[in-house]
């Protein structure tokens, strides 16, 4: 087979880093084709942004090479660039100019002419649904229409190759789904599209899958291949899943480590977290509207919702860091706004984002954190110890916060959060991002908290972390528009047209019969 007709070859392929004694790459060998989307996965640290940034000519290859549709990504990098479209892991426009100035900057970088423009442009918008926020600030955008435009600006050159490193990461499942359609459709008309994911149902409805762990290739060809190389003898063939985990050291389940080092909370009667018509405005806008709902001790209650429905803005008033406009919190049994010191001391936050001091070491975030919750003495040290074994941060504790790989980075902000042993844990989207080892690591860590009586709040765009969940509220537009368990969520959806729904087709059945009945 020729190197035109097939996309990507990729021959004896290794990266290292100078200072570095390992291969962040080590002789990976694949063939990607034209017209499918391939799935690069793999847990942290497993080189799958180097490989990306390889395919690109972003970086050189320490041996080996990379051939895009006939062009070397050495000698011929500077045609490469007309031929290939990269979105980055982390948001990479300008959040400080509006979607259409980024169109104009993207457009001058490829060499769009004027006359070409107003197509190109028409054409993108309609394709991303962007067409109404065209003067929006690009950092005023939700986590999809990031995204999304994203997308537009590294389709502005005509791609034959679009090389994505986890584009849904942070996005809510309507806007994901949205996404992957978009993207399946750019495949159909024979873009070679390489997709890499922590999402590991996105991985499985790829054509074909590289599986990477510490620099090597353990796997390459169709999803369900992998499942069956795993399976043993005459087993039963296992799931995708579980496959993942198999194949990169088996599950890790068991009895949570954290939760060996706890003690039990002393059972109260009375609800961990009790809200009652809490609303938060900021000007004209109401970002969350009349939510009450009561927690008990030990449950796990999720909240889902879309980016930017007020997931946050409730979790920030519930830690006393927005006071709301209307309405009352109660955590513990006091009241953020009347006993608020009392109340954080029983609290545990770890934001959405990473908000640990990323210029402090990991030592001395750990101090620092451990400090903040009024820890002292014999105690505080101990703690601190503590979490450095729990979470397996000595390699790491001098190092600085903002440049730990991403496992670690949410392995050290839960530990801040734990250090004072809180009743209440709000975890704001904990798991975004994180492969799915550290996620099962996560939430083994999570249920063995509440079965030790710790009440758990959580926010995650993972449907299937939300099973995980003894109660959901689903919250839209500000607005909590249904709750109950996972099980009674699917049965308000169940219907003709959906005999046995999953809980994103109730997350997305629920919020389509919401607009339906909102009046315009």
């Amino acid at each position: 087979m020729s190197k035109n007709k097939d996309a990507i070859h990729i021959t004896s392929l290794g990266k290292t880093f100078p200072g570095s004694k390992k291969a962040a790459l080590d002789n990976i060998n694949a063939v990607i084709r034209p017209g499918i989307i391939t799935g690069l996965i793999g847990p942290d640290g497993a080189g799958k942004t180097t490989l990306l940034r390889l395919m690109t000519g972003l970086l050189l290859p320490s041996h080996g090479k990379v051939n895009v549709f006939g062009l070397d990504t050495v000698q011929d990098a500077e045609r490469l660039h007309d031929i290939t479209g990269y979105m980055p892991q982390k948001f990479g426009l300008y959040e400080d100019l509006t979607v259409i100035e980024n169109l104009n900057l993207y457009a001058a970088l490829h060499g769009i002419s004027e006359k070409e423009k107003s197509e190109v442009f028409e054409k993108m918008l309609h394709f991303t649904s962007l067409g109404p926020f065209t003067t929006r600030l690009a950092g005023n955008l939700s986590g999809g229409m990031k995204q999304k435009l994203g997308l537009a600006c590294s389709l502005l050159g005509k791609p034959k190759a679009l090389l994505l490193d986890e584009p849904s990461v942070g996005v809510d499942p309507v806007s994901r789904r949205e996404l992957w359609k978009m993207v399946s459709d750019l495949a159909a008309e024979g873009i070679c599209i390489v997709w890499s994911t922590s999402y590991l149902d996105e991985a499985d409805r790829c054509s074909e899958i590289l599986l990477l762990n510490e620099g090597k290739l353990l796997f390459y060809g169709p999803p369900k291949d992998l499942a069956k190389q795993v399976s043993k003898g005459g087993k039963e063939e296992i799931g995708f899943e579980e496959a993942f985990i198999e194949i990169l050291g088996g599950s890790h389940r068991g009895e949570s480590v954290l939760t060996k080092h706890m003690s039990s909370k002393k059972v109260k009667d009375a609800p961990s977290i009790q809200i009652e018509n809490l609303t938060k405005k900021f000007g004209d806008f109401t970002a969350a509207r009349d939510i009450s709902f009561t927690i008990k001790q030990g449950e796990i209650f999720g909240l889902l919702g879309p980016n930017g429905a007020g997931k946050s803005t409730i979790f920030k008033m519930l830690c006393g860091l927005l006071q709301p406009t209307e309405g009352r919190a109660l955590v513990s049994g006091y009241s953020l706004k009347t006993a608020p010191s009392e109340a954080r001391l029983r609290i545990g936050y770890m934001a959405q984002k990473f908000s640990l001091y990323s210029d402090l070491s990991v030592k001395e975030n750990l101090n620092f954190f451990s400090g903040v919750y009024g820890l002292i003495g014999h105690h505080r040290q101990t703690q601190i110890e503590k979490m450095i074994s729990i979470f397996e941060l000595t390699p790491y504790l001098a190092d600085n916060a903002g440049l730990l790989p991403l496992g670690f980075k949410q392995r050290l902000a839960l530990a801040c959060s734990l250090m004072h042993e809180p009743d209440v844990l709000f975890l704001d989207e904990p798991t975004s991002g994180v492969d799915p080892l550290v996620r099962e690591e996560f939430w083994n860590h999570i249920q063995g908290m509440a079965a030790k009586g710790v009440t758990i709040m959580v926010t995650t765009h993972f449907i299937e972390e939300a099973e995980y969940c003894d109660r959901i509220a689903l919250i839209y537009g500000g607005s909590s528009i249904a709750s109950g368990t996972p099980m009674a969520l699917k049965e308000m959806v169940r219907s003709k047209a959906l005999p046995k729904p999953t809980l994103e087709d109730a997350f997305i059945t629920l919020i389509e019969q919401f607009d339906q009945r909102r009046p315009l």
